[in-house]
Protein backbone atom coordinates (compact mmCIF):
# COMPACT_ATOMS: atom_id res chain seq x y z
CA UNK A 1 0.00 0.00 0.00
CA UNK A 2 1.51 3.80 -1.06
CA UNK A 3 0.40 6.68 0.52
CA UNK A 4 0.11 10.26 -1.14
CA UNK A 5 1.89 13.05 1.02
CA UNK A 6 -0.37 15.22 2.01
CA UNK A 7 0.54 19.05 1.05
CA UNK A 8 0.23 21.47 4.15
CA UNK A 9 -0.48 25.28 3.68
CA UNK A 10 -0.21 27.19 5.99
CA UNK A 11 -3.58 29.56 6.09
CA UNK A 12 -3.34 33.40 5.33
CA UNK A 13 -6.16 35.88 6.41
CA UNK A 14 -7.31 37.93 3.61
CA UNK A 15 -10.36 39.61 5.39
CA UNK A 16 -11.79 40.31 8.93
CA UNK A 17 -14.89 41.39 10.11
CA UNK A 18 -15.91 41.73 13.48
CA UNK A 19 -19.82 41.99 14.81
CA UNK A 20 -21.49 42.01 17.85
CA UNK A 21 -20.94 38.29 18.67
CA UNK A 22 -18.88 36.55 16.33
CA UNK A 23 -15.40 37.47 14.93
CA UNK A 24 -15.14 36.09 11.23
CA UNK A 25 -11.97 35.76 9.18
CA UNK A 26 -11.97 35.37 5.43
CA UNK A 27 -8.79 32.97 4.37
CA UNK A 28 -7.26 33.16 0.68
CA UNK A 29 -8.43 29.58 0.44
CA UNK A 30 -12.00 30.26 0.50
CA UNK A 31 -12.81 29.71 4.03
CA UNK A 32 -14.42 31.60 6.33
CA UNK A 33 -13.86 31.17 10.51
CA UNK A 34 -16.30 32.39 12.36
CA UNK A 35 -15.59 32.50 16.25
CA UNK A 36 -17.21 33.92 19.47
CA UNK A 37 -16.14 37.09 20.20
CA UNK A 38 -16.34 36.36 24.17
CA UNK A 39 -13.36 34.51 23.42
CA UNK A 40 -11.74 37.68 23.04
CA UNK A 41 -12.52 40.15 25.94
CA UNK A 42 -10.41 42.95 24.45
CA UNK A 43 -12.28 42.72 21.49
CA UNK A 44 -15.60 42.09 23.02
CA UNK A 45 -14.73 45.45 24.93
CA UNK A 46 -13.91 47.68 21.80
CA UNK A 47 -15.96 49.75 20.36
CA UNK A 48 -16.91 49.46 16.82
CA UNK A 49 -14.31 52.03 15.19
CA UNK A 50 -11.66 49.82 17.21
CA UNK A 51 -12.64 46.59 15.93
CA UNK A 52 -12.93 48.01 12.43
CA UNK A 53 -8.92 49.59 12.75
CA UNK A 54 -6.88 46.35 11.69
CA UNK A 55 -4.41 45.03 9.71
CA UNK A 56 -3.09 41.89 9.03
CA UNK A 57 0.42 40.47 10.08
CA UNK A 58 3.02 39.15 7.80
CA UNK A 59 1.16 37.44 4.75
CA UNK A 60 -2.37 36.95 6.68
CA UNK A 61 -0.51 34.62 9.41
CA UNK A 62 -2.50 36.93 11.61
CA UNK A 63 -4.28 39.89 12.41
CA UNK A 64 -3.58 43.15 14.94
CA UNK A 65 -5.69 46.06 16.07
CA UNK A 66 -3.35 48.41 17.08
CA UNK A 67 -6.07 50.61 19.09
CA UNK A 68 -6.89 48.05 21.24
CA UNK A 69 -2.91 46.32 21.23
CA UNK A 70 -4.82 42.56 20.18
CA UNK A 71 -3.19 40.21 17.94
CA UNK A 72 -4.74 36.89 17.01
CA UNK A 73 -2.86 34.22 14.57
CA UNK A 74 -4.69 32.58 11.96
CA UNK A 75 -2.99 29.19 13.23
CA UNK A 76 -4.92 29.59 16.88
CA UNK A 77 -8.19 30.47 15.36
CA UNK A 78 -8.12 27.32 13.33
CA UNK A 79 -7.31 25.34 16.29
CA UNK A 80 -10.15 26.80 18.28
CA UNK A 81 -7.81 28.53 21.00
CA UNK A 82 -9.20 32.23 23.03
CA UNK A 83 -7.63 34.42 24.14
CA UNK A 84 -4.44 33.79 26.71
CA UNK A 85 -4.41 36.77 28.57
CA UNK A 86 -4.89 36.25 32.27
CA UNK A 87 -7.73 37.81 34.12
CA UNK A 88 -5.23 40.59 36.20
CA UNK A 89 -4.13 41.78 32.84
CA UNK A 90 -7.69 42.33 31.16
CA UNK A 91 -8.22 43.90 34.14
CA UNK A 92 -6.03 46.22 34.19
CA UNK A 93 -6.52 47.06 30.32
CA UNK A 94 -10.24 47.95 31.38
CA UNK A 95 -9.26 50.10 34.50
CA UNK A 96 -7.06 52.39 31.84
CA UNK A 97 -9.80 52.61 29.36
CA UNK A 98 -12.40 53.90 31.66
CA UNK A 99 -9.80 56.47 32.36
Amino acid sequence: MTTSPIEVRTPFAQSVSVGEDFLSVALIDGRVLLVPLAWYPRLAAATVAERSNWRLIGRGEGIHWPDIDEDLSVAALLAGHGSTETQGSLKRWLETRRR
